[in-house]
């Protein structure tokens, strides 16, 4: 079936707001060729890719500037060891990675500020993806608490779920993280949200774009605003706008 001229709009948002990503246990460099050239695919690049720390160097070496390096800090455990969250972030900075995505410890918020602030300090020029991992924080209260304490720190982004628990990116907690972002003057109109873990399909992506438009206004759904997380998104925004999908690169639950 042919794609709407709609579902092909929605396709190029979701591609230029793509974070495309390997977060594998057992990736290797010959993966993350596989997703830098996947990156930079017939239809335009995603916004960035994100992998492990030891994976920075490759990656920033392989992709032009204006695709940004990610890498995962505290990941996925969201542990409330600073030393090793540091230790995380000091890697990804000195690798050239463009931005950090830490795991809040969400099961232990009461160390969260502390963590965060070592963190925000460990990367200042970077763009900071604090993932809270909703899933498990599951009542509305914990979640809107971790909202506070991320932005309390200076994060650039607020993100649902590493992707690797039960329960991830879900519209109901996509909704409070962009109500805590709307309900703060200084953050509406900097700080961006992702969803992450289970946007697979442009149908889903689209779910996402439009919720955030609800909250933040049209104007936020560009690559500094808005990003989505995902490994296989990429195959439908691909198949939407009219290419057979490139290899996998391999299986991950992000």
């Amino acid at each position: 079936m042919t794609a709407t001229a709609s579902q092909q709009a929605t396709a190029r948002t979701a591609l230029a707001c793509l974070d495309l990503t390997s977060l594998n246990d057992a990736d290797t460099a010959a993966d993350i060729d596989t997703l830098c050239r996947r990156a930079q695919g017939p239809h335009g690049a995603t916004a960035a890719v994100c992998v492990w720390p030891r994976f920075v160097a490759q990656a920033r070496a392989l992709l032009p500037r204006h695709i940004a390096v990610a890498a995962v800090a505290n990941f996925p455990d969201g542990s409330s060891d600073i030393a090793r969250a540091v230790a995380d972030t000091l890697q990804i900075v000195k690798a050239g990675g463009d931005e950090v995505d830490v795991v809040i410890p969400y099961r232990q918020l009461d160390s969260a500020a502390a963590l965060l602030a070592a963190v925000r300090a460990a990367c200042p020029q970077q763009r900071l993806k604090v993932i809270l991992e909703t899933g498990e924080l599951q009542d509305p209260a914990r979640i809107r608490q971790a909202c506070a304490l991320a932005l309390d720190a200076g994060a650039d982004f607020l993100k649902t779920s590493t992707g690797k628990v039960t329960e991830n990116a879900t519209l109901v907690s996509a909704a409070l993280l962009l109500q805590a972002i709307a309900a703060r003057p200084e953050a509406a109109a900097r700080v961006g949200f992702k969803p992450a873990g289970g946007v697979r399909t442009v149908a889903d992506a689209a779910l996402y774009i439009a919720l955030t438009a609800q909250h933040l206004g049209m104007a936020a759904v560009n690559p500094q605003r808005f990003r989505i997380g995902a490994s296989g998104l990429l195959n439908d925004i691909e198949a939407v706008l009219g290419s057979a999908p490139a290899p996998a690169t391999g299986p991950s639950t992000y």
